[in-house]
């Protein structure tokens, strides 16, 4: 089962939003010191790497990212690749492919180095969030550290996800992998009220290796 691992290798060097908390490694015990086990900690925005947002995020009514319905982020996925200038929105007429999954990750390489930041990374429309409401889209992700731009306020798009009801992931690397239609399995962590998870997200390239059955907990 051949897969891609989307996700940003988390480390000190991992580069955050401008005044987040950056990801740091606290080591209590360690073989080197004598001791007889390694022990560690650590501190770090919510939204490191490839991450997904919780409603709470984004709304005075939202909820924490553990409220979240798991089986948006396991199943059928479409990646996407968009070609479009530096700091702009990702528009449904920026594309012509047919939306073949429920689940859209967009690939703008706009975000090249997660260890480097850059203030002109493409974001999303939310006429695109509201026009893939209407196909039956339930997840949407991208590439980038946002959905919106660095210096949006209105979070126009992170409202149209409020409104829809789709779940987001992003600050995913897309970089290796072509255009086409995976399964994806990118589960958030059960934080009670927080306001996004880190996650490992995937890709697997057969879908016919994995089963298509909705996620149901028991």
């Amino acid at each position: 089962m051949k897969y891609y691992d989307i996700t940003p290798m988390i480390s000190e060097k991992l580069a955050v939003f401008p005044g987040d908390v950056a990801f740091r490694r606290d080591i209590s015990m360690d073989f080197k010191q004598g001791n007889h086990l390694q022990l560690s900690s650590f501190q770090a925005t919510f939204h490191l790497g490839a991450h997904a947002d919780s409603s709470g995020h984004y709304h005075a009514q939202g909820q924490g990212v553990e409220a979240r319905d798991l089986s948006s982020y396991f199943g059928k996925c479409q990646v996407i690749s968009v070609n479009i200038p530096r700091g702009q929105r990702v528009r449904i007429q920026d594309f012509s492919v047919p939306i073949e999954a429920p689940r859209v990750l967009f690939r703008s390489l706009s975000f090249s180095d997660p260890e480097k930041w850059n203030s002109d990374f493409n974001s999303l429309s939310p006429e695109l969030i509201e026009s893939l409401a209407k196909k039956s889209v339930c997840l949407i992700g991208i590439d980038t550290p946002s959905v919106d731009p660095e210096d949006s306020k209105a979070l126009e798009s992170h409202q149209a996800l409020y409104r829809t009801k789709i779940s987001v992931l992003e600050g995913l690397d897309l970089s290796k992998v072509p255009d086409g239609v995976y399964q994806l399995v990118a589960l958030p962590l059960p934080i009670l009220g927080a306001d996004a998870s880190p996650l490992r997200a995937i890709l697997i390239e057969d879908p016919s290796q994995f089963p298509q059955s909705k996620l149901e907990s028991v």
